[in-house]
């Protein structure tokens, strides 16, 4: 593999803002990393960092430094890339990133089969909310990310891969509440249980309920908590809902212990979607996304 390794040391340093924590993450010294990025600045003639009270920032040519970098080091990716091709079976170290949703029940099944198909691909996992995600692609820390929100930024871009529904649910002990369906004005006088801050489940739903008038603020918000899973508990012990991926409840549907509430003209549908950095897919993650496409038949 062609690459320069002074410079993904730079890179690092400039992605994390440590040293310490670049050192970790290269599987270097720390005392490597200060040499590396000294003789940087030694060839350039400029300091590119700012090193004050244990805190380390970019200098303005630090910003400009990284901006090239960056487009070297994808170049490098890209020639790797196209002479992989010419050689043996796909290999290497392919870095995801998915949202909570999908992290926990769509992937699982995904990477077990794609492990199976390509045993010369090491595949790294990071896990967050939507938001987090996208911070990811877009500081270059992972090669594809795995979002369940809306498009939000213009420097990212987006492929939709998959359909998914929100569905409002209880538990099917709620003796409160025996109704399979429910008005929408009824719906703000339901205790609710919702996703945090950067969840896109939270986005999707606070855009689905503006589009009928309904400010999310007006809602009987009861708990705020960090994932499905802990959601779904919540609802086990108590006469809450929650609006939740349909993929997140299957099996609670199936083993009889929550249940849909179908809510009177509010439908809640969305995509599941690949977001990388300016739609550039190195060729793992390139055989990834198709990989998902086809072989799983997750298609729009």
């Amino acid at each position: 593999m062609i690459t320069d390794f002074r410079l993904k040391v730079f890179k690092t340093v400039a992605d994390r803002l440590s040293f310490t924590k670049a050192a970790e993450e290269l599987l270097i010294s720390q005392p490597a990393v200060t040499k590396h990025i000294g003789e940087l600045e030694k060839q350039l003639g400029v300091p590119l960092f700012d090193r004050r009270r244990g805190a380390v920032s970019l200098t303005e040519h630090g910003k400009l430094a990284l901006d090239y970098a960056n487009r070297i080091l994808d170049i490098y990716a890209g020639l790797n890339d196209a002479f992989a091709e010419l050689g043996g079976p796909p290999a290497g170290s392919l870095r995801i990133g998915a949202s909570t949703t999908i992290a926990q029940y769509v992937l699982p099944g995904i990477l077990a089969s794609f492990r199976r198909r390509y045993p010369e691909i090491d595949v790294e996992m990071a896990t967050g909310n939507t938001e987090q995600i996208e911070a990811l692609v877009a500081a270059g820390r992972i090669d594809i990310g795995m979002i369940e929100g809306k498009a939000t930024s213009h420097a990212l871009h987006y492929d939709p891969f998959m359909r998914d529904e929100v569905v409002l649910v209880t538990s099917v002990s709620n003796s409160a509440f025996r109704d399979e369906e429910v008005d929408l004005a009824a719906l703000p006088r339901l205790p609710l249980v919702i996703r945090e801050t950067g969840s896109g489940t939270l986005d999707i739903l606070q855009e689905a309920l503006a589009g009928h008038g309904i400010a999310l603020r007006s809602m009987n918000i009861e708990m705020q908590l960090g994932s499905s899973e802990s959601i779904k508990r919540y609802l086990y012990n108590s006469g809450a809902f929650a609006f939740i991926s349909v993929q997140a409840v299957l099996d609670e549907l199936i083993g009889n212990k929550l249940r849909i509430v179908e809510t009177k003209g509010l439908q809640i549908d969305r995509s599941f979607r690949f977001v990388t950095a300016h739609g550039n897919y190195g060729r793992l993650a390139k055989l990834f996304r198709q990989f998902c496409t086809s072989i799983h038949n997750l298609k729009l």
